[in-house]
């Protein structure tokens, strides 16, 4: 089973909440960690990974905190997991250690893992922080519309 790791996962949804936030101000680390129920220690790791990666800006003070640093439909999932995660490596034979198998050279399976990670994160790329904010207005539309009755779809 594929599983994005709890950093990827954490880390598009503080990304998330400050696009929700865009051009209203900062967010504190508190709010973001208060309403996408993440701990405030972990939050703290990732959103510095973010920071370095220039994908927000940090603002300390009064009235300091978080902001994405341009455009929600500037900012990829790709890119936000590319800076907290790396490139996308689903197979052994593709991560740092790569060389440590005699047949990284040859195999045919490790081409089709390669493939299929850059088919991965090309999608990933296709995906931005504006088409998120879009696909939850749809969410809670549908919401509201059936009266909070999930069994009911557009």
């Amino acid at each position: 089973m594929l599983k994005l790791s709890k950093k990827g996962e954490y880390g598009v949804r503080a990304m998330f909440e400050l696009a929700k936030n865009y051009q209203k101000g900062h967010l504190t680390i508190r709010e973001i960690a208060g309403r996408q129920n993440v701990s405030i220690a972990y939050l703290e790791q990732l959103l510095n990974k973010l920071r370095k990666s220039e994908l927000i800006k940090s603002r300390k003070g009064p009235g300091g905190g978080y902001v994405i640093s341009r455009k929600p439909d500037e900012i990829s999932v790709g890119m936000i997991l590319n800076s907290l995660e790396g490139p996308v490596a689903i197979a052994h034979c593709l991560g740092p250690s790569a060389r440590s198998c005699e047949r990284v050279d040859g195999c045919v399976a490790r081409l089709l893992w390669k493939s299929l990670g850059e088919k991965i994160e090309n999608f990933l790329d296709t995906i931005n922080l504006s088409d998120l904010l879009n696909e939850e207005a749809k969410l809670l539309r549908q919401y509201y519309v059936t009266g909070g009755n999930s069994a009911i779809t557009e």
